[in-house]
């Protein structure tokens, strides 16, 4: 029993990051707008580091959001 529920967790935590992962390379290609770096000009390079930023200032908010809902 003590074996299944270690490595529930492990695939838990595992999956967890994995999804995160996920989710944090499908915004950055949202934010770039599916163009590589290399062929983006350099407003577009701004635009895009504007919305990593506003990303990641949303998901600030939410965990802080979770926090103070606790």
């Amino acid at each position: 029993m003590a074996i299944e529920q270690i490595l529930n967790t492990v695939m838990r935590l595992f999956g967890r990051r994995m999804i995160n992962l996920g989710i944090n390379k499908g915004v950055d290609v949202a934010a770039r707008r599916g163009k590589p770096e290399a062929d983006m000009t350099e407003a577009e390079r701004a635009q895009a580091r504007s919305a990593r930023q506003a990303a990641k200032r949303a998901r600030q908010a939410v965990r802080l959001g979770r926090r103070l809902g606790k």
